[in-house]
């Protein structure tokens, strides 16, 4: 942690109030693209200084990131939902795509079979059966065609059923994909204005600190201070080889992370699969005390789950905290809701 200018990381307690409790993304997309427009308002409303200090400049960025950073981690949720729907979908259109195999051949064999009967096939028929002066004959062959003629058409509309109600339980998902893409394309859109304002408060706190470097040292204390072995070995030497990546919204790597993004591969070298959400990702861990904590295990802030970083031992961890800070080592610090081990 930088000692010249703490307040370059998140300020781990004075948010808490504005921390929410991320709802099911598939059930409240409204509620993710009002969010990034509070966020928005915000940033219209700060106040504009000619020469604000270096405290006045990080009390901005850190204001802007309380919001931000719960409606990145539901966008994430989002994004997942999105990819898991498609590839429902996916599958679904693979099971429909036999059975209208079946309905063409079927609807080919009955066409035949009428082309035949009416055109060609059945008058040659007619006159053999006609010739051969045996009217018994004739009614056996017609009553033959009759129940050919009825199998068929029960075969084929068996196949259009099946095939009306896998179309049936398609329309839905079509619907919910067109939704969620919608959704994704109006949260880009917004991260790209929020991007840019937090990019212009980046600008103006390298204006006030200078070209040098005063930040500090992002790697204050060995990473990880003891090596656990196993899985959780594999994932902490990863995560804390990502020291001074940038911190990029959405992003797992391997050139930029955020905060869920991290964790993630960091674990998935470990063979660990975790979901791109800090919320989900406390779901999926189990649940440790603070005194159990080991190199690896995850540490969850907020009230509303939005905030993880990865335990490296002696009280630090590695997290990906915000846009313009690079991946970085920092106390476990206040705020935290709650440890968890994957795995």
């Amino acid at each position: 942690m930088a000692t010249s200018a703490p307040r370059r990381y998140l300020r781990w307690s004075s948010h808490d109030h504005r921390r929410k409790t991320p709802h099911d993304p598939s059930r409240a997309l409204t509620a993710l693209i009002a969010a990034t427009t509070g966020v928005g308002l915000l940033l219209v409303g700060a106040p504009a200084q000619a020469q604000p200090t270096v405290a006045e400049i990080e009390s901005q960025i850190d204001e802007v990131w309380a919001e931000l950073e719960p409606t990145i981690e539901r966008h994430n949720a989002v994004r997942q939902d999105l990819a898991a729907k498609k590839k429902q979908a996916d599958e679904l259109q693979k099971k429909i795509k036999p059975l209208q195999i079946q309905i063409d051949l079927a609807m080919d064999r009955v066409s035949e079979f009428a082309a035949r009967s009416y055109k060609g096939g059945s008058p040659s028929v007619f006159n053999a059966i006609l010739t051969n002066g045996k009217p018994t004959h004739l009614a056996d062959q017609l009553e033959l065609l009759d129940q050919f003629a009825r199998r068929q058409a029960r075969d084929v509309q068996a196949v259009v059923d099946l095939k009306n109600e896998y179309a049936a339980k398609k329309a839905p998902l079509d619907e919910l994909i067109v939704e969620l893409t919608s959704t994704e394309a109006q949260l880009a859109a917004k991260a790209k204005e929020i991007d840019a304002e937090v990019d212009r408060l980046q600008d103006l706190r390298l204006e006030a600190y200078g070209s040098t470097n005063t930040l500090g040292s992002l790697r204050p204390a060995p990473c990880p201070a003891t090596y656990p072995g196993g899985a959780a070995g594999k994932a902490v030497t990863f995560a804390c080889a990502q020291i001074g990546k940038p911190y990029v919204w959405g992003s797992a790597g391997p050139g930029s992370y955020d905060c869920s993004g991290l964790t993630l591969a960091a674990w998935a070298q470990a063979g660990v699969s975790l979901p791109h959400n800090a919320a989900r990702q406390r779901q999926v861990t189990a649940n440790v005390s603070r005194d159990e904590l080991r190199p690896g295990d995850l540490i969850f802030y907020y009230s509303g789950l939005s905030h993880v970083g990865m335990y490296v031992g002696n009280g630090w961890i590695v997290h990906a905290s915000q846009a313009g800070e690079p991946v970085q080592m920092r106390k476990i610090g206040s705020s935290v809701h709650s440890y968890g081990r994957p795995g």
